[in-house]
C-alpha cells in the first residue's frame, strides 16, 4: 500500500490545500461507519496526501457528533502513517494572540460523550504521556523556523484543553482552565489524538488561534456581529498561516518516511488481553489495526 500523509482540517483549509492540484474522492466504509466526508486523495509536490474534512462538507457535523473512529480508521486504510491535523482554538494566554499558531505538546481531555478507543472488546492500553508525536512535532517546529513569519507567531508548545461543547466556556471555566495550566481551548483534539495513537499513526496538531476565549474581556465598543466578524477574520488568517506551515512541513516529513516513529509501534506492548481469548469476530473487525500482532 502506498504510504500517505493524512491532513485533517476544515473544508476551507482543504479547498486551499487542493486548489490547483485537484484530488480524487475515495469513498470509504469502516467497521465504525462512514467518515465525516469522503477522503480526498491527491499529490502535492509529488507527495501522496489524503485530506479529510473533520466536520463534513459544509461544516455540518458538531464536535460531539464527529465520527472520530471512522475518520481515523479510514485514513489508516488508505495508507496514512502520519496525520497533520489543524483546528481552531481559543487562546488562554495573553502571549498567544489571535492569528497565531501553536504546535501543542499536551492535552487535558474534558470530553465525556465520545468513544475514545477502538478496542471495546479487549484490554488495550497505549502509552499516551506524550499525546502528540514528538518526532512529527519536531518536523513542524523545524518548518516553523524555516518560514520565519513576521506578522504572526508560531508557538512551539502548549497545553490544549479539549472540552465537550458545543457551547463555549463559562467565565469561571475559562479561568479554571488557565489555572490548570491550559494554553488553548478547543473541541476536537480528543479522541482524535488517542485514536490515532491506537491506530499506530504519528499525529500532531497545528492549532489556529481565533480569539482569547471569555477569560479576557472583549472590546465593549464592538457589537456581537462585529465581534463575530472579527473572529471569522482571525480564523481565515490563521487557516492561511496554518496551511503555509503544513506545506512547509510535508516535504520534511516525506524525507523521513522510511523512519519508524514512536507511534508506529504503539500497540507492541499495549495488548493486555490473552490473545487466545479474543473472539474471532473482534479480531476480524480490528484486523487493520492489530492483525500483525495477533497472527
Amino acid at each position: 500500500m502506498t504510504p500517505r500523509i493524512g491532513i485533517i482540517g476544515g473544508s476551507g483549509l482543504g479547498q486551499s490545500l487542493l486548489a490547483g492540484i485537484g484530488g480524487t474522492a475515495a469513498p470509504t466504509t469502516t467497521p465504525f461507519g462512514n467518515p465525516s466526508a469522503d477522503p480526498i486523495l491527491a499529490e502535492w509536490q509529488g507527495i501522496p496526501i489524503v485530506f479529510l474534512a473533520r466536520h463534513g462538507v459544509g461544516h455540518t457535523i458538531p464536535p460531539s457528533c464527529i465520527p472520530f473512529r471512522a475518520n481515523i480508521h479510514a485514513l489508516k486504510s488508505l495508507g496514512c502513517r502520519w496525520i497533520i491535523a489543524s483546528g481552531a482554538v481559543g487562546s488562554l494566554r495573553e502571549g498567544i494572540a489571535p492569528r497565531d499558531l501553536v504546535i501543542p505538546d499536551q492535552i487535558i481531555d474534558k470530553t465525556h460523550r465520545r468513544i475514545g478507543t477502538f478496542f471495546d472488546d479487549a484490554a488495550v492500553h497505549v502509552e499516551f504521556a506524550d499525546p502528540f508525536c514528538p518526532t512529527l512535532r519536531g518536523i513542524l517546529k523545524g518548518a516553523a523556523a524555516d518560514t520565519k513569519p513576521t506578522h504572526f507567531a508560531i508557538h512551539p508548545a502548549g497545553t490544549y484543553v479539549c472540552m465537550e461543547g458545543p457551547a463555549f466556556s463559562t467565565k469561571a471555566e475559562s479561568h479554571m482552565h488557565r489555572q490548570w495550566g491550559g494554553d488553548l481551548i478547543g473541541m476536537t483534539a480528543c479522541p482524535e489524538a488517542k485514536l490515532a495513537r491506537e491506530a499506530e499513526i504519528s499525529y500532531a496538531l497545528v492549532a489556529l488561534a481565533t480569539d482569547y476565549d471569555c477569560w479576557r474581556p472583549h472590546d465593549p465598543d464592538l457589537s456581537k456581529q462585529a465581534l463575530l466578524t472579527e473572529i471569522i477574520g482571525h480564523l481565515h488568517a490563521a487557516s492561511d498561516h496554518g496551511l503555509s506551515l503544513i506545506k512547509a512541513a510535508v516535504p520534511r516529513l516525506w524525507a523521513l518516511r522510511q523512519q519508524e516513529f514512536y507511534a508506529h509501534k504503539a500497540l507492541e506492548l499495549a495488548i493486555w488481553s490473552d490473545k487466545s481469548k479474543i473472539p474471532t469476530a473482534t479480531r476480524a473487525k480490528l484486523d487493520l489495526l492489530w492483525g500483525h500482532y495477533l497472527r
